[in-house]
Parts: C-alpha cells; structure tokens; sequence
C-alpha cells in the first residue's frame, strides 16, 4: 500500500505572478484614494477595475489561476449533483421551523415566568 503524499509544489514564477497579481490589485485600490474626490468618479473606478484586471491577467496563466479554474469547473460539477427540494418541501419546512420557534419562544417565558415567581418567593423582593 502506497501512503505517500504528494505535496503540490509551485515554481518561483508562479509566486511572483502571484506578488505582481497582488500588487496590481493593491495598486488600483490605491489609485482610487490616490485620486481623491476632485477627480472625476469614473475615472477612480476605472483605476480599480484596471488594478483588477491586469491582476487578473497576470494570474489566470499561473499555477494559482490554474487551480482556480479547477475548483470552479468542480464547483459547477458537484452543483449539478445537487437535489433541490420542491417549492412545497420548502414551505412545509419553513412552516416547521416557525412551528418550532414558537414553541421554544412560549416555553423560555414560561420557565422565565417560574424562575421570577420562584425568586420572587425566596428573596421575598418584587412585587
């Protein structure tokens, strides 16, 4: 039996596209305080959508923008596997639920209720 664990490695180059991804985001971010209120609004989104972009485009061709991909394509791989419930399921649980909470709500007042009447009766404080 084989129980070794292969540990993922990434290169040095994909952890400096990973730092100038980062960066060009960061910079972006920066740009659009940098900027301040008397530049025009669209011209300090289009700061932060350039950040994000060239970020973007920096990492989707490494080891990082790789495995994101991988995890989006399973993502929709295991959604497909879901089992939705009905529309009546959903009200009958909803119903449920709210059942449930009431009856947790009517019985912490009445245990309120008992606790104040009984520390009412040993302290002999309250009305």
């Amino acid at each position: 039996m084989n129980d070794e664990v292969k540990v993922p490695t990434t290169s040095a180059a994909d952890k400096a596209k990973l730092a100038v991804a980062i960066v060009l985001v960061v910079a972006g971010v920066g740009a659009y305080y940098a900027l301040g209120a008397s530049e025009a609004t669209w011209l300090r989104w289009a700061a932060v959508v350039a950040g994000v972009v060239l970020g973007a485009a920096v990492l989707i061709p490494s080891k990082y923008g790789r495995d994101l991909r991988q995890f989006w394509t399973d993502a929709r791989v295991e959604l497909r596997k879901v089992v939705w419930s009905t529309r009546r399921e959903t009200g009958m649980t909803t119903l449920v639920v709210f059942g449930f909470v009431i009856l947790a709500g009517v019985f912490f007042w009445v245990v309120d209720l008992l606790l104040a009447w009984a520390t009412r009766h040993l302290t002999g404080q309250g009305g």
